[in-house]
């Protein structure tokens, strides 16, 4: 009869030892689903990590605002470059007047020729 009763009392243990690693395991799901989804948490981690790159921007243009404003500058010219260009050719094409209208004229019977 002892030896039923040591084959229980094992028994009883590796149920126990199996009903706390499951009830780990539950308790583990359990808190992996309440938290946030795996979305919300990336979403909250890049919108914290984007504040904290604008901070730098802004910290770093206001410790350089002239260097930001010569930046600005060069960027408005080079998006204004093809009006500011053809104010330019419109004074070349006054003087140089006739050249241009012989060379589209000579282009257009070149044309036609072929």
């Amino acid at each position: 009869m002892s030896n039923l009763k040591h084959q229980m009392r094992e028994d009883k243990a590796i149920r126990n030892a199996a009903k706390a690693l499951l009830d780990a395991d539950v308790a583990h799901v359990k808190n992996v689903f309440s938290r946030p989804s795996l979305t919300e948490r990336a979403a909250t981690s890049l919108n914290d990590s984007a504040h904290d790159v604008f901070d730098k921007a802004s910290s770093a243009a206001n410790d350089h605002k002239g260097i930001l404003a010569a930046i600005v500058g060069a960027l408005l010219i080079w998006f204004a470059r093809n009006p500011i260009v053809s104010l330019f050719e419109a004074d070349d094409s006054d003087e140089a007047g006739d050249s241009e209208s012989v060379t589209a004229a000579e282009t257009t019977t070149q044309l036609d020729a072929e």
